[in-house]
């Protein structure tokens, strides 16, 4: 979890994180304490106003991972279940249940999404199952954002971008689907008002504005959705594609606001509407990409091996393509070609290779699937995808970068924008609170100089082109088949 504080140019004063830890659910899940979570929150945000000593603060804005909820009861605030995770996969039985039940293209073109374990209602449905005490009386289903924006004003509300991951709210129609929540046996009343992007839920309490440490009455806004909000402070304006790299790697870009198609729907991507107005987003997800970098790290140094120490393995390898294949479907295979039973494989390894080796065909396969989301959005957007903008953790590893660009043919930017989703959640509260007159507005506001780039080397794409072409796409289908038909 973090907390930052910005100045209206985008110029951070002040930041903080501390881990997000993890306890044990019921039934063998892995879920997050409510209580702790609201703690850490705290304590981040006191942090913050102390080291920028006891500022005036004009907006809050909360984002977080989009998936993740509780169940609270609105008489007292009580929660009533854990924060469940997005990444728990106790709801994939729930979910099968909910491909079941519905006509999955025309669900697509009313919410943006495909079926997955990681909605909101695939998870409720497993809650209903292990507490049914839970949903009685009038429980409301909050995000993890809603839920700290909740602990901060007194006021539920859910945005709009964090509603639509619940599966059952219609981004044509903006609203919350009540026959399709009615026809699962909830109660319309789980859920609570949605609001836009940038729309205030209300002013931070002032008892707890003092407990922080910072004085001001706050306008607390809900930033939605961590790489929408992120795009507000990286994708300039709205009008470049970004990919973010964490454990998980995203690619994020907007179009002009339009109904969903049969070719949206077989992108494999998820929809959504942009805080921009009159704008869209298309979202592609891999799962398993820095995760599978710390996968491999465990198992080639015991648990020792140092990011330095990764680097410097790196750097004893050729700039060259290693020639291995390593398909990067830990936890199954993502964008565009979704499929659980998915494997991960390495492929072309011989006596000859080392760690270092090993260390880059991970990097050089997570590119090849990255290719693979931005080859599909091109066809979403009707245009070539010819530069993006990079974020996050692995934003910092340049030899991973310069293996994207040489894989793609495309240059990537590292923008100076320090912590993009923090940025962006703030820029967010910014429009919430008038601080600026609108999205494009607070975009343009941050002035950060020009970020690193990275230009691919026309030999090393034309040799990653046939690697990626004749070997990666051509045993993509086998090794994803071979695991369906036999699991």
């Amino acid at each position: 979890m973090k907390a930052g504080l910005f100045r209206e140019d985008g110029f951070v004063v002040a930041q903080a994180e501390r881990p997000n830890k993890k306890v044990p659910g019921p039934a063998g899940t892995v879920a997050y304490d409510p209580e702790r979570m609201w703690e850490t929150a705290a304590a981040l945000i006191r942090e913050v106003a102390a080291a920028a000593g006891h500022p005036s603060i004009r907006a809050i804005g909360v984002t977080s991972m989009a998936e993740s909820g509780l169940l609270i009861d609105p008489s007292d605030g009580r929660a009533r279940s854990p924060v469940m995770p997005w990444f728990e996969t106790c709801s994939i039985p729930q979910a099968e249940l909910v491909k079941r039940e519905i006509d999955a293209k025309e669900h697509f073109f009313q919410t943006g999404l495909h079926v997955s374990h990681k909605f909101g209602l695939p998870k409720l449905l497993w809650l209903i199952e292990q507490f049914p005490e839970a949903f009685d009386g009038q429980s409301v289903w909050l995000s993890a954002s809603a839920y700290i924006t909740y602990r901060l004003t007194g006021r539920m509300a859910e945005d709009e971008t964090l509603a639509a991951r619940t599966f059952v709210y219609r981004i044509d129609r903006r609203e919350w689907d009540m026959p399709f929540i009615r026809h699962f046996g909830f109660k319309p009343e789980l859920f609570p008002r949605v609001i836009a992007a940038g729309s205030a839920v209300g002013r931070i309490k002032s008892g707890i504005a003092a407990e922080m440490g910072f004085s001001g009455n706050a306008v607390v806004c809900l930033a939605g959705h961590d790489h929408v909000a992120a795009s507000l402070a990286c994708s300039a304006g709205g009008d470049e594609v970004y990919n973010s790299m964490g454990t998980a790697e995203t690619l994020v870009g907007a179009f002009a606001e339009r109904g969903l198609d049969v070719a949206d729907f077989e992108s494999g991507m998820s929809f959504g509407r942009h805080a921009f107005p009159g704008r869209m987003f298309w979202m592609g997800g891999h799962a398993s990409s820095g995760g599978s970098v710390e996968w491999l790290r465990d198992m080639v140094g015991d648990g020792s091996l140092s990011y330095v120490s990764i680097m410097e393995l790196l750097s004893s390898t050729t700039s060259d393509p290693t020639g291995i294949l390593y398909f990067p479907y830990l936890s199954g295979s993502g964008t565009p070609r979704t499929n659980q039973a998915a494997r991960a494989a390495f492929i072309g390894l011989t006596a000859k290779h080392g760690k270092g080796d090993l260390i880059k065909a991970v990097l050089e396969g997570n590119a090849y699937q990255v290719e693979m989301m931005r080859r599909s959005a091109e066809r979403i957007c009707g245009c070539p995808i010819e530069r993006m903008r990079v974020v996050g953790g692995g934003a910092k590893n340049g030899v991973w970068l310069q293996i994207k660009a040489d894989v793609s043919g495309i240059d990537l930017t590292v923008p100076n924008t320090g912590e993009a989703t923090l940025l962006g959640a703030a820029l967010s509260a910014g429009v919430g609170a008038g601080v600026y007159g609108s999205f494009r507005e607070a975009a343009n506001s941050v002035k950060s100089p020009v970020g690193k780039r990275y230009i691919p080397d026309p030999d090393r794409h034309y040799r990653y082109g046939r690697l990626y072409e004749q070997g990666f796409l051509a045993l993509m289908g086998p090794l994803t088949g071979y695991y369906e038909s036999s699991f």
